[in-house]
């Protein structure tokens, strides 16, 4: 009986330690794949730098298409531009023309 004896005080003693460690593996995997764990950070961090290079992209194209459409408009009309957005919508090039078009 004495065997028994100490082999439940051993355990009962080993509980609360595995309890601990149970409860520090719990919250350690959490801090990392948790919704607002590192790995969740990280990835989010990643988004944001792509969208921020999308948004420079678009800002950038946006700014080209206003200063296209500032040069149509009456008050600052240039005729070149004028002349490349007839031809490029009709489609109409005189034999002998040299025509650059813009992008």
């Amino acid at each position: 009986m004495s065997a028994l004896h100490e082999i439940r005080r051993h355990s009962l003693a080993a509980v609360i330690p595995v309890i601990c460690f149970a409860a520090i593996g719990y919250f350690a995997y959490h801090a990392m794949e948790g919704e607002h764990g590192i790995n969740a950070y990280t990835r989010l961090t990643l988004q944001i730098q792509d969208t921020r290079i999308a948004l420079a992209e678009v800002t950038t194209e946006r700014k080209t298409l206003e200063r296209r459409v500032a040069l149509l408009r009456a008050e600052g009309l240039d005729v070149d531009m004028l002349d490349e957005q007839g031809r490029r919508v009709l489609g109409m090039v005189r034999p002998g023309d040299l025509v650059i078009l813009g992008r």
